[in-house]
């Protein structure tokens, strides 16, 4: 309510909402109204009773009928015809109390918005991500985040794997979401899921429709690699996917982009590694075909990773909780 947030007057002639807005209060000549005597008559009329109202506005009967009877001559008409056994209002009473009914709801959400600290949090989050990760998880907390704190700005960086650790390992700062074979030492390594990679080959490609083959035979072929899994550093999880089977003893084509790594194996220009759900429709439109190894699984693993030898920021660590929150309720999501 309006005396709550300590506003004791309400403008007259000011627009009121409604079919006729100010058109009861309008021609008073421009003089002040309490809002207090106002607010006095709508809980009057909406309980239909003296006693009723003075309950609820913990005051006695004299001050409630004064109350009344001060707002009826500043307005100069009769509001509520009453007598021992009936209580009734006027038709200008009803019209009044209408008008200072929608003010009330108006006053009470002004106080609802003003107790909404969203708009409190200010500031840039900046993410760091491996490329085309689709991920339900990570979808949901940026849903769950932009609508708790809407004044903070994002900023999401691309990068690999590789990149994004060596990154936050220098700048001993930020947040980023990458594949990992296992836990680093050096960082805060938050465990999200575990993605799923396929091997896949194109239209193109002499394999393409092969329902089953084996490690020998995908060894002799191709490979089209991503360029971090080709530096020799030994660290994005690709590679060890790679190697673990043997794949790409020669290279034919590698890039940094995961796209132009789909784009040379629809083009026929070898055999490479891409996660499933990344490749689910190009395999579906038949570009791409999945080379099935029905007793090798293969897949990597997502962490949330920020840097152990310095604080969050506060808009990192209110994600880092909300990532926490959401799989503590939903441990399966991905």
């Amino acid at each position: 309510m309006l005396d709550i947030l300590k506003l004791s007057q309400w403008r007259v002639g000011c627009e009121c909402p409604g079919d006729k807005p100010g058109a009861l209060l309008g021609n008073l000549g421009g003089q002040n109204l309490s809002w207090n005597l106002l607010r006095s008559f709508c809980i009057i009329a909406e309980e239909r009773s003296i006693t009723g109202a003075a309950k609820r506005l913990h005051m006695s009967l004299p001050s409630v009928s004064l109350e009344l009877q001060k707002l009826e001559d500043q307005l100069d008409c009769k509001l509520v015809f009453r007598d021992p056994r009936h209580f009734a209002l006027t038709l200008r009473g009803e019209q009044i109390y209408q008008e200072c009914s929608e003010m009330s709801r108006c006053v009470d959400r002004i106080g609802i918005l003003s107790l909404d600290g969203s708009d409190d949090e200010f500031g840039e989050l900046k993410l760091s991500m491996v490329t085309r990760l689709q991920s339900t998880l990570v979808d949901e907390a940026l849903r769950l985040y932009h609508q708790r704190y809407p004044s903070i700005t994002w900023h999401i960086d691309i990068k690999t794997s590789l990149d994004i650790v060596r990154q936050i390992s220098m700048d001993k700062a930020g947040i980023g979401i990458c594949l990992l074979t296992k836990k680093m030492p050096t960082l805060r390594c938050r465990h999200l899921f575990r993605e799923d990679f396929g091997i896949f080959c194109g239209a193109e490609h002499p394999l393409f429709g092969v329902q089953e083959v084996n490690v020998r035979r995908l060894q002799q072929e191709p490979f089209i690699a991503f360029d971090c899994t080709n530096d020799g550093s030994g660290f994005e999880p690709m590679i060890f996917l790679r190697e673990g089977l043997g794949l790409g003893r020669r290279v034919s084509g590698w890039s940094r982009e995961l796209n132009e790594v789909r784009r040379m194996l629809m083009s026929g220009l070898g055999i490479g590694l891409l996660p499933v759900l990344t490749a689910h429709d190009d395999v579906a439109q038949g570009r791409l075909w999945p080379l099935r190894l029905f007793d090798e699984p293969l897949g990597a693993d997502v962490y949330l990773i920020s840097s152990n030898l310095s604080s969050l920021t506060p808009p990192e660590q209110k994600f880092a909780d909300l990532i926490d929150d959401l799989l503590g309720l939903y441990p399966e999501m991905t």
